[in-house]
């Protein structure tokens, strides 16, 4: 959607987060807000479940344009320096921008079992400005108890990966589909990944990266508004408002299965080789 004014916020909060985002709009931020709204999906056994009061009353998310659909690549884009961070200025106007949307996260109470049990909300981590945004599912214990996406060994291994790829862990933006840790690690139902969507879109929507990696079914599925299977997402280009977007295996099933490693390298060279980058050896 095209920049337009605000409507005037009615608390404090929403003057705050108004007057950070307004900042944003005027430092070129070309997706301009949307009201949160409390999600209507209904959950995943056909009943509906009750909504808490929505944490924000008229604050806005900046959005990326609605994705193409599934299947509908990108040209090529030989852009050796999109892994390069953003201005400076450009970069601590985002930082501000994802600071206050945090805060939001930090309060939310969408999900009350997740509310309940999380020891915190683990919202995103690295270049606010990052040409490559990482997306994950949802925190587990480790991340739970840090505070940080992709910690512990999954997270080791996604470093090993990054490394490989030429790239570093701080030149990337990582987040996850959720910010609450679902209890036992079970996957993130339908009904909580739509009440955190607004949030995750407004985190891609301030970073406004150039390329998404969905690392794992659930990440793509989300994104993408898909029910393909993930080995059939590979190896192509989806369009997520001006993001291309790949998909691979997420790393913890990596640690379970370490043969799909040959399959997430692949993915890797096949985005490094868009960016102008050629891997040919494999990691150790």
């Amino acid at each position: 959607m095209n920049a337009a004014a605000p409507q005037p916020p009615s608390t404090p909060v929403a003057m705050l987060l108004a007057q950070e985002l307004d900042g944003l709009r005027r430092a070129g931020l070309t997706h301009w807000y949307h009201r949160l709204q409390p999600p209507t999906a209904a959950m995943d056994d056909g009943q509906a479940e009750s909504t808490p009061e929505v944490l924000l009353e008229s604050e806005c998310v900046p959005r990326p344009d609605h994705r193409q659909p599934a299947g509908v690549k990108t040209g090529n884009d030989p852009a050796l320096d999109a892994v390069a961070p953003g201005p400076a200025g450009a970069a601590a106007t985002a930082e501000t921008g994802l600071q206050s949307l945090a805060e939001c996260v930090a309060g939310c109470q969408r999900c009350p079992e997740l509310a309940r049990t999380r020891t915190r909300t683990v919202f995103g981590v690295g270049n606010p400005a990052a040409q490559i945004l990482f997306l994950g599912e949802a925190p587990g214990a480790d991340e739970d108890r840090i505070g940080e996406p992709f910690v512990g060994r999954a997270g080791k291994l996604l470093n090993d990966i990054i490394a490989a790829c030429q790239l570093k862990r701080e030149e990337l933006y990582i987040c996850n589909v959720l910010h609450c840790r679902p209890p036992g690690n079970r996957n993130p139902s339908t009904q909580e990944a739509a009440n955190c969507r607004e949030f995750l879109d407004g985190q891609i929507g301030i970073v406004n990266p150039r390329y998404i990696v969905c690392w794992g079914t659930v990440a793509a599925q989300s994104l993408l508004d898909t029910k393909t299977t993930i080995g059939r997402l590979r190896q192509q280009f989806f369009q997520y408002g001006q993001a291309k977007v790949v998909c691979t295996y997420h790393p913890s099933y990596l640690l379970r299965n370490p043969s799909a490693k040959v399959h997430v390298w692949a993915d890797m060279k096949f985005l490094m080789r868009d960016l102008g980058v050629h891997l040919d050896a494999s990691p150790q």
